[in-house]
């Protein structure tokens, strides 16, 4: 007990609690340390594994971020686990090893925190053909029912040039469902909707008015950028990462050269640092200027949405000014930035943008006194603080629900670390706490780009040259919905070996049916609107 206290009470260092670890699993994991990343590692056998999860998310409040999956070449297959907790904690990373033959391990559903684990099973299943023992629900998750059964296109031997036939459906296929009450029924929403929404699907089941379940359903347009980033020089990989979602470009090509980065054993020089602190700020403030126009637009206010995009389309404009790119494609380079403004562009860069946080402040206070806008989104769409926490959410929504959990400030990067800033957290877990934490945010982002670019230091903005070298790393961002995680693994000539994203909308929309469910129909689109996510970025 006194070695989980110690733990539990943030007073160990990643060096301690290497120690510590080793001193509680002695005997059925190794346990080694890097100080520098602030890791440490634990391997550990199959049998093993749900103990030390359970131990680690229950016991300690760790959070579970992602599973890597390889498949090595012994053959076999390597599993990493990744955690993370706060400031005082280091980053660990549980590791399982399995054999050719071995292709099942227990699934991780069943524990404290649980559901973080369940879409990861789940799309391991799907991708590699791992299987879960335990699992309540595997197959057809981001492979629908056309895709043939055995056809995993994560695999070494699966060519993604050959073509497949589709497997015939089934006419007797009818749709999951949960509720079985007599005057029960579903009501679909999507794939297909107006504007630019990508593809989802989400089935709302009812016996009244109330949505008693939400089942979502993802991956209609499943792209494989891990399998088509395999094989590919970093700098090809770069365009993948920034492209499979435009919302955060920036966030996810930033996320990937500081993995490359950390492979090569280089660091940026500072104004490069400052820069892309900067152009990451601009693409949250971007962000939660177009989430306010979708939550405005969902309640019917014709002068607040076009007032918030009108916000949104000088933010693009701005973007385009500053980089060249509306969505800030090819700003962020593995070594630094592939701009350099000059102070005159910097001077009306931070003019703009104060300019533009009036804006929003004068929006806040027209929202915060209709009393029609309030209604619809005041006690609507709740997330409670342990659903929060046992699903993993991340970002905004988490925000909105007391978890103050911010990568900027857990594991600071760029320039962040000299920049001094809050977390803003509300506590109800609604629409209108989801809209106040974008608000705040977004005035934060402002005054961020303000001190950067005020004080942005002297010299180059990129190193000349990166000597490419095998290794694997992994990087997160805090992303504008959250947090965003790249894992990657480079060979010896510098070509991607794997690459694994977990964006934060995969991870936040997994958490969505606890906001929708036990609310009106009319409130699902109001609901939908205030998480602001991605599908996109979800159908990597």
């Amino acid at each position: 007990m006194a070695v989980l206290e110690r733990i539990a009470d943030n007073t160990a260092g990643s060096a301690s609690f290497a120690e510590l670890c080793r001193s509680l699993w002695a005997d059925k994991a190794v346990a080694t340390e890097d100080k520098a990343a602030r890791l440490c590692r634990l391997e550990c056998g199959v049998n093993t594994l749900p103990d030390v999860c359970q131990w680690l998310t229950r016991d300690l409040d760790f959070i579970f971020a992602t599973l890597i999956v390889e498949q090595t070449a012994r053959p076999g297959w390597s599993l990493t686990y990744v955690f993370y907790k706060d400031a005082a904690s280091p980053w660990v990373h549980v590791a399982v090893q399995l054999d050719a033959g071995v292709s099942a391990l227990p699934s991780l559903v069943g524990l404290a925190h649980g559901p973080s684990f369940d879409w990861h099973e789940r799309e391991t299943e799907d991708l590699f053909g791992l299987k879960f023992e335990g699992h309540p629900r595997l197959g057809e998750f981001v492979l629908h029912e056309d895709w043939p059964e055995g056809v995993n296109p994560m695999r070494r031997d699966f060519d993604a040039r050959a073509r497949f036939v589709p497997r015939a459906r089934d006419p007797r296929w009818e749709p999951p469902t949960v509720v079985v009450d007599p005057g029960a029924f579903t009501m679909p929403v999507g794939p297909v909707f107006s504007d630019f929404a990508e593809s989802a699907h989400f089935l709302l089941e009812t016996v009244g008015e109330d949505v008693i379940r939400t089942i979502p359903r993802f991956f209609y347009k499943y792209r494989g950028v891990e399998k088509i980033a395999e094989g590919q020089p970093a700098d090809r990989a770069l365009l993948l990462a920034e492209r499979f979602s435009g919302i955060a470009a920036f966030a996810h090509g930033l996320a990937f050269c500081q993995a490359v980065e950390a492979i090569c054993g280089v660091a940026p020089p500072p104004r490069a640092r400052a820069l892309r602190t900067a152009l990451a700020e601009l693409e949250r403030l971007r962000s939660h200027a177009a989430a306010i126009t979708g939550i405005c637009n969902s309640t019917a206010l014709a002068v607040a949405t076009s007032q918030a995009a009108l916000i949104e389309e000088s933010l693009l404009r701005l973007s385009c000014e500053a980089t060249g790119h509306r969505y800030l494609f090819g700003a962020v380079v593995p070594g630094g930035i592939a701009c350099d403004p000059a102070e005159p562009n910097c001077r009306h860069l931070v003019a703009a943008v104060e300019e533009i946080a009036e804006g929003l402040r004068n929006l806040l206070r027209m929202l915060r006194y209709s009393s029609s806008f309030l209604d619809r989104l005041e006690g609507v769409g709740v997330v409670a603080d342990g659903y929060a926490r046992s699903y993993g959410l991340v970002g905004p929504i988490a925000r909105a629900c007391g978890v103050a959990r911010d990568i900027r400030k857990l594991f600071p990067y760029a320039a962040y670390s000299a920049v001094d800033f809050s977390v803003p957290v509300e506590q109800e877990g609604d629409g209108y706490a989801r809209l106040r934490v974008l608000f705040r945010e977004a005035e934060q982002s402002v005054a961020i780009i303000h001190d950067v670019l005020s004080s942005l230091p002297q010299g180059p903005v990129r190193l000349d040259q990166i000597r490419p070298r095998a290794g694997a790393a992994l990087a997160a961002v805090e992303a504008p919905l959250g947090a965003a995680f790249h894992w990657l693994r480079l060979d010896q000539d510098g070509k991607v070996a794997r690459y694994r994203v977990t964006p934060p909308s995969f991870t936040n929309w997994h958490g969505f049916h606890i906001a929708a469910e036990n609310f009106a129909f009319q409130d699902f689109p109001i609901i939908l609107a205030s998480f602001g996510l991605s599908n996109a970025e979800c159908d990597r």
